[in-house]
């Protein structure tokens, strides 16, 4: 049996090899880094609902406010997932024979909710408070982008902890007038001078924390 685990000539490759050995813990870090990064696998999310709710029509053509479906927004933590009933305020005399509604029919028949995808959910250790941020005028869109386009909603931004982080280190650029919270279209860094934002920041009392304990309690 040889004492040689290797031919001869494979020494010649061995510093190719150290150089290659020592370099991919760092690809292997950089792969993990941006690939498993909720910006690459989160952004775009666009799950199929089991009713085809357009935003598109309802937001975006008809005009609806947000808080007319997500009714708790400014109140509480979490933005409400409608009920059944609110579709049904509309959906009694509007269209009821559509294809479309059937489900919504069969839920409101039932009592049995519609079982919506979320799209746009933080992991369970994490926390966050809807009212806590359209009141002092952090606009629906910053988050969730031009919902009043999307005809099937899908995730515009990562919220992930650097992101959010980044908007509490740099606030001002993402206030509005708390009266323009659900106007998608409005855009605050042209409707308003720098020194107009920093003056909301300044009214809403504006101080963001960046303490872990803010998100993860």
């Amino acid at each position: 049996m040889s004492r040689f685990l290797f031919p001869r000539w494979s020494n010649a490759l061995l510093p190719t090899l150290m150089v290659v050995g020592g370099l991919l813990p760092l690809y292997v870090v950089l792969f993990v880094a941006y690939g498993f990064s909720p910006k690459t696998l989160e952004v775009g999310y666009e799950p199929p609902q089991p009713v085809p709710f357009s935003h598109a029509l309802h937001a975006g053509e008809l005009g609806m406010d947000c808080r007319y479906c997500h009714n708790t927004v400014e109140k509480a933590a979490h933005a409400a997932v409608p009920p059944t009933q609110t579709c049904m305020n509309c959906h009694k005399w509007v269209r009821p024979e559509s294809p479309k509604l059937e489900k919504v029919k069969e839920s409101y028949e039932t009592g049995m909710p519609i079982d919506w995808i979320y799209v746009n959910k933080i992991a369970d250790y994490s926390y966050f408070n809807h009212s806590a941020h359209v009141n002092r005028g952090v606009g629906c869109v910053e988050c969730h982008g031009r919902v009043d386009q999307m005809e099937v909603v899908y995730r515009h931004e990562p919220l992930s902890m650097g992101w959010c982080l980044d908007c509490h280190r740099n606030p001002t650029d993402r206030l509005r007038p708390v009266s323009e919270i659900t106007n998608l279209a409005y855009d605050q860094r042209t409707e308003l001078t720098y020194e107009e934002r920093v003056a909301l920041k300044d009214l809403y009392h504006i101080n963001p924390s960046e303490n872990c304990s803010t998100c993860h309690r």
